[in-house]
């Protein structure tokens, strides 16, 4: 099960960059004409070097794992959810 984030700043629990190092295991198959399908790829180890939240710029300092389901269906706390055009909502007025 791959590792979830949430941003302690913002809230956010569905966009993050993740910076990381990984081995992998992978069959590589190429066509005749050369075009490469890369099929049953194995992590075998991955170092995780830095998370980023997408939303509010926020580093490792504020960026928590979190296991099991959490926050709305979508995950995207209300105040960061996308609009139609893909970007931010505004935050609802308090």
């Amino acid at each position: 099960m791959p590792t979830r984030y949430r941003c302690s700043g913002c809230g956010n629990l569905t966009r993050f960059d993740v910076v990381a190092t990984r081995r992998t295991k992978a069959f590589h198959h190429f066509s005749v004409g050369g075009d490469l399908s890369v099929e049953d790829e194995d992590v075998l180890d991955e170092q995780v070097e830095d998370v980023t939240c997408r939303w509010c710029g926020a580093g490792r300092d504020l960026i928590e794992t979190v296991s099991g389901e959490t926050g709305p269906a979508d995950g995207a706390p209300a105040e960061a959810r996308l609009t139609d055009d893909g970007a931010p909502s505004p935050r609802s007025a308090g």
